[in-house]
């Protein structure tokens, strides 16, 4: 008798979504570890691409320093696998990596008014490093979002939604929009001598 409820339990939540949750909960969970990978071997990065461009463009220290602090923020921050579901310390997460792409923009900025630094083969290396990464940045966040959209389909739609309050499968939280345009482009840095006025006549 207890080998048929055995049984008879498994089938029902078979049918319920419980096998959807646990399979999208790993799915999400591989794509967060993607997306954590891509991050890390920027910050990488970053440390050498300061240092080269330092070499050659050392009095534009707000910027070299706005980058060593963005990410030491970034590196400040314990992206554990219970960050996905902790809306709160994800956002902080993923405020932290923009002001960090934004730090670099600002960089790649200042580099465009140095040729000897844009001639250095170190440097054209680790940028073409750094352009790369970010393409992967943006495949595994766009494949995170696709998961994670997936997932929370499931915990919102009748009669999984069910099943999803019986064993506390919640939302989860992902990239937003605002963020993605924020990050899209590069801040206008204008670094144009003054103008000085016309002497009095």
């Amino acid at each position: 008798m207890r080998t048929l409820w055995v049984i008879l339990l498994a089938l029902l939540l078979s049918g319920c979504g419980y096998n959807a949750f646990q399979s999208g909960d790993e799915q999400i969970k591989a794509s967060w570890a993607e997306v954590l990978n891509q991050y890390q071997r920027r910050a990488d990065l970053i440390p050498n691409l300061v240092n080269t461009v330092k070499g050659y463009a050392s009095q534009e220290q707000t910027v070299l320093l706005g980058v060593t602090e963005a990410r030491a923020k970034v590196g400040s921050i314990q992206a554990t696998p219970e960050l996905i579901n902790d809306e709160h310390a994800f956002a902080k997460f993923q405020a932290a990596q923009g002001q960090l792409t934004s730090a670099l923009s600002r960089l790649m900025v200042v580099a465009e008014n140095y040729p000897q630094l844009k001639s250095d083969a170190n440097f054209r290396d680790l940028q073409a490093q750094l352009e790369g990464t970010e393409n992967r940045i943006t495949v595994a966040r766009n494949r995170y979002i696709k998961a994670v959209q997936e997932y929370n389909v499931e915990v919102r739609s009748f009669p999984d939604n069910l099943t999803a309050m019986l064993f506390g499968y919640k939302v989860k939280p992902s990239f937003t929009v605002e963020n993605e345009k924020e990050i899209s482009h590069a801040p206008a840095v204008d670094f144009a001598a003054p103008k000085v006025p016309a002497p009095a006549k």
